[in-house]
């Protein structure tokens, strides 16, 4: 493989045409911003953020859901922390709690079997954010509640899968010429997943790990096969080894599939896309707390540009409302909120003087 210095001055010399490439994960983009990595590289080369934070793709209408269980008698809703500052219809679920609704956080959903087998006269209502990364340890957790046959437990799932919401962008956002793919979610569902990508759209898929110079051999890989795309198909290429398996995690798969079927679900900035949603079975129903059909969005300010950050179309400091109408002590949308979001990461850095 070429030293990683040449890479750099290659990019830095690029003087083609300009190119845009998606990098689909939020903690790619913590890492760009951290490293520095634009300022390596050409202008001509444009790194935009997608759809890569679960928490920025969830409608409010979730939001709105989760409040009504903390406020709800003998219920309590558990949640990660990047949750709580996420505006809903109706406020968001730190104001709730600071008003006496019953909200916990956790660090896994594993937990939450101990805190409802101690207090069964409660009901713990799950958060289910996330994408396949997380969706495994959600599976786990009703596994073990099905096995110590506990019944307080319910999750309210906004579980998205990656592949559908890039085919959505593929289909519709013109201009984007190759993707870095997730890593974490890679691990999951392997590199193959993005087989079917790519023969339809010819298109670089280039899975890489969150290391600068992980990212910079992936950025190269993507420039190199747009460079020659015209005497050879795009390809995908698996940068992570180490961790991402050509046929992924299937015990993970395997897990997810037993306790998760597919459905239609709500994306915020792109809409509802076909089974791109993971729903629980039928037979574990009485596990599930609501979770299909909360497809409303909140109307966010006709200068808020969540919903463009959000697919890429434009920069957080695109938006009129970045850092100033909008921050992370008053946030309008929720990407500014999550630790993944991509104006949360722009607002933090830039701060910093990057």
């Amino acid at each position: 493989m070429m030293n990683i210095e040449r890479m750099i001055q290659e990019l830095k010399e690029y003087e083609g045409p300009e190119l845009k490439i998606m990098e689909v994960c939020g903690t790619h983009t913590a890492s760009i911003f951290k490293s520095g990595i634009r300022s390596l590289i050409s202008p001509k080369l444009r790194l935009i953020s997608g759809p890569g934070c679960p928490v920025c793709v969830t409608p409010s209408s979730y939001i709105d859901r989760c409040i009504d269980y903390a406020m709800k008698d003998h219920h309590v809703l558990v949640t990660f922390g990047d949750m709580m500052k996420v505006p809903g219809m109706h406020g968001s679920l730190s104001q709730i709690k600071g008003d006496g609704g019953s909200v916990e956080l956790m660090y896994s959903p594993l937990e939450v079997t101990e805190k409802a087998r101690q207090n069964p006269d409660i009901t713990y209502v799950i958060a289910g954010v996330g994408f396949e990364t997380t969706a495994p340890s959600y599976a786990l957790t009703i596994e073990e509640a099905v096995r110590e046959g506990i019944r307080n437990i319910r999750i309210l799932t906004a579980l998205k899968t990656v592949i559908p919401a890039l085919e959505w962008i593929c289909e519709n956002e013109d201009g984007i010429g190759g993707f870095l793919c997730p890593g974490h979610v890679s691990v999951i569902i392997g590199s193959a997943a993005y087989g079917e990508l790519l023969h339809k759209y010819n298109k670089p898929f280039v899975v890489a790990g969150f290391e600068p110079e992980h990212i910079l051999a992936a950025i190269y890989d993507i420039v190199r096969q747009l460079r020659n795309i015209k005497q050879q198909d795009s390809s995908v290429h698996n940068l992570y080894k180490n961790a991402v398996r050509t046929e992924g995690n299937q015990k993970a798969q395997k897990i997810i599939n037993h306790y998760f079927e597919h459905g239609d679900t709500m994306w915020r900035g792109l809409g509802m896309i076909p089974d791109s949603g993971l729903y629980l079975k039928r037979e574990y129903a009485d596990y599930d707390g609501g979770s299909k059909g909360l497809d409303q969005d909140v109307q966010l300010p006709r200068t808020c540009r969540c919903s463009d950050v959000i697919i890429g179309r434009a920069n957080p400091d695109e938006c009129k409302m970045f850092g100033k109408t909008c921050n992370p002590m008053s946030p309008y949308g929720p990407c500014m909120v999550s630790s993944e979001g991509a104006c949360g990461i722009w607002y933090r850095n830039i701060k910093k003087g990057e």
